[in-house]
């Protein structure tokens, strides 16, 4: 990754009218967005939407930016909003919907590509993943899979480090008796 000094200038750069600084932002965190968001919410299709939400975020707040963060802490913590707010969504109107699951997952076409054996071990783990409360989840996704350390952690999110030391335990430990349940 560069630099907070070469991020902040691709800011400015943008906020000085060049368009094309916005997408080599883009570009640059696109992926950690997309994983990020594609972690909380357990797929690709909603992942995508959110991916979405997040970009229109960045480009419509970007000026707000006040350049006491990194601007990868800046769009973490965005991405971890929306897709907080999304599942919240997504959950009032499958309470209110008749889909099934099953049409659901129909609708994942490009997921079919991925290797079958590898994709039930990814659907797997995504499924704990969703019984566990988002905020646990969120802590557990920044650690395990960014390998973020706590106190990046507590910048994004603005929480103690103690808390989410509680939280990535409780997560830890939730995750752990989900699979020896399924094992047996």
């Amino acid at each position: 990754m560069t630099s907070n000094k070469e991020d902040f200038q691709l800011i400015n750069d943008f906020l000085a009218g060049d368009e094309n600084s916005f997408n080599k932002i883009v570009l640059k965190y696109q992926k950690q967005i997309y994983w990020h968001a594609r972690r909380m919410t357990g797929n690709h299709l909603d992942a995508d939407e959110v991916v979405q939400e997040v970009l229109l975020t960045m480009y419509k707040k970007i000026r707000d930016f006040k350049f006491k963060s990194s601007l990868y802490t800046w769009i973490y913590r965005i991405t971890s909003t929306r897709s907080i707010n999304f599942l919240r969504r997504k959950s009032l109107r499958n309470f209110f919907s008749t889909n099934d699951d099953e049409a659901q997952e129909l609708k994942s076409g490009n997921d079919i590509i991925i290797d079958l054996e590898v994709r039930e071990q990814v659907v797997a783990i995504e499924k704990l993943l969703q019984k566990i409360p988002a905020r646990q989840r969120e802590v557990f996704i920044m650690r395990h899979y960014d390998e973020l350390t706590y106190e990046e952690i507590s910048k994004i999110l603005g929480k103690s480090v103690g808390g989410l030391k509680a939280n990535y335990f409780n997560a830890v430990k939730k995750l752990s008796e989900m699979v020896k349940n399924e094992k047996n």
